[in-house]
């Protein structure tokens, strides 16, 4: 591959490199596929650290498509990134499978989020059910990709 591509293609980073960035970005986009046909939605997301990333599904609409979604994919994908203004920029994907949590999981999921989704103090007002709307992204694949980091 030519190098003048480099700067678009970046180089791969380390597992720390892609904690670090699970830990700061605090959203992304959650990627699932049904019967050959993918919906992504931008989602904002808690990393629990070593191989967990859950999700709040709030504001479903009447066709509950991310549920859908979400019950059938085999696999899930979810990507984040940041690029700062001078042009740096770094990238994750990991993917796995997802499923909803019970009850019991609800304590972890929401430490996890208030640790680093995006506008966590919203998930205060999030009212606590017997069947939480929440899903969970087992890690199984992990990658990432930087330029000037």
């Amino acid at each position: 591959m030519s190098r003048e591509y480099q700067p678009l293609l970046g180089g791969e980073v380390d597992e720390s490199d892609v904690d670090e960035v699970l830990v700061e970005s605090g959203v992304g986009v959650l990627s699932m596929a049904v019967d050959g046909v993918p919906y992504g939605v931008p989602l904002s997301f808690g990393y629990d650290g070593d191989d967990t990333l859950y999700f709040v599904f709030l504001g479903a609409s009447a066709e509950l498509r991310k549920e859908m979604y979400a019950e059938q994919t085999d696999v899930a994908s979810f990507t984040t990134f940041d690029v700062d203004p001078n042009g740096a920029w770094r990238s994750v994907i990991v993917a796995g499978p997802l499923n909803r949590i019970s009850i019991d999981d609800w304590d972890t999921a929401r430490e996890a989020l208030a640790d680093n989704a995006y506008q966590s103090n919203l998930l205060s007002e999030y009212e606590l059910q017997e069947n939480p709307n929440v899903w969970a992204l087992e890690i199984a694949e992990r990658s990432g990709r930087a330029v000037g980091q």
